[in-house]
């Protein structure tokens, strides 16, 4: 029998993700890029310290958003205890770019020729406990009688291989996304434009991880949300944008608005139920009905 492989976390660390409960609400604001930390053991993935305080490395601003979110409307909130280029916990665990070698162009060395083993223990450490923590907290929610509302909270460089991004504040769905549209209508109402509607990114279901696994394949309602990090760099302005935002998603729940979510059922089992983390890293066939994601 193979021996496990060393886990990537040990006692200097953090655990690998940090979870705040709350009681009051039926939302769980989640943040998968929250945290630009590195595992003690694998020093700084060869990157100089000015290199992880960009947005390669977190979400910058995102975490404050998802705190004032969570606060604002009594929700539990679940973020990633470490950055994306340890593991991107929005990615799927046989995409490449899970474990990225480079990342807007900056090379990644301690990403570099990974074996079979440091990937799983990745996976093992970081990855699946983050995601196993958001599924209980909503099957915890529904056993309170809640029909959840999952919100993901990320946010994006104001510029990215090509023109300055315009909108302060996008929404990512796919079709109908009544609940998505609906915010993007009222802050257009409070008088915010331009706001992202499908942009800077559309969610894809397939790429993405955390809402199409968490909400879509069980017909939750969610709201993936970027704010541009340029206006959320402090905690100040970042409270300011998330109070943005809670306005239009407190109007939309008076309204009695529902996305209508159709459920997501791709070919590949649920990977964070999965008990053989080694097979997640060979990417599934994909089914007739993934050909288009």
């Amino acid at each position: 029998m193979p021996n496990a492989p060393t886990p990537i976390l040990s006692d200097a660390d953090h655990p690998p993700f940090i979870l705040n409960r709350a009681a009051g609400t039926a939302f769980l604001i989640v943040c998968d890029h929250a945290s630009a930390a590195i595992p003690a053991g694998l020093g700084t993935l060869g990157l100089a310290p000015e290199i992880l305080r960009t947005h390669i490395a977190s979400d910058i601003g995102a975490r404050w958003v998802a705190k004032r979110m969570a606060a604002r409307l009594e929700a539990t909130l679940i973020t990633a205890g470490y950055s994306r280029l340890v593991i991107d916990c929005n990615r799927y665990p046989w995409d490449p770019a899970s474990i990225a070698g480079r990342s807007a162009g900056i090379v990644v060395p301690g990403n570099d020729e990974l074996d079979r083993a440091a990937r799983v223990a990745r996976l093992d450490g970081i990855l699946l406990p983050y995601h196993r923590a958001i599924a209980a907290t909503l099957r915890e929610l529904e056993e309170r009688g809640a029909r959840p509302v999952l919100i993901s909270v990320h946010s994006c460089t104001p510029v990215l291989d090509g023109p300055p991004r315009p909108w302060p504040i996008g929404l990512s769905y796919t079709a109908p996304g009544g609940l998505s549209r609906s915010c993007i209508g009222a802050l257009r109402r409070a008088g915010l434009d331009p706001v992202g509607d499908n942009q800077p990114y559309a969610l894809e279901p397939g790429v993405d991880y955390t809402v199409p696994e968490h909400a879509q394949r069980a017909g939750l309602d969610y709201l993936q949300v970027e704010f541009r990090q340029d206006l959320i760099g402090t905690e100040e302005h970042a409270h300011e944008w998330a109070d943005r935002l809670l306005d239009a998603i407190v109007e939309t729940c008076a309204a009695g608005a529902s996305s209508a979510a159709e459920r997501w059922i791709p070919s590949w089992p649920c990977p964070h139920r999965a008990e053989n983390t080694a097979a997640l890293l060979t990417p599934p066939a994909l089914g007739r009905s993934d050909q288009n994601l």
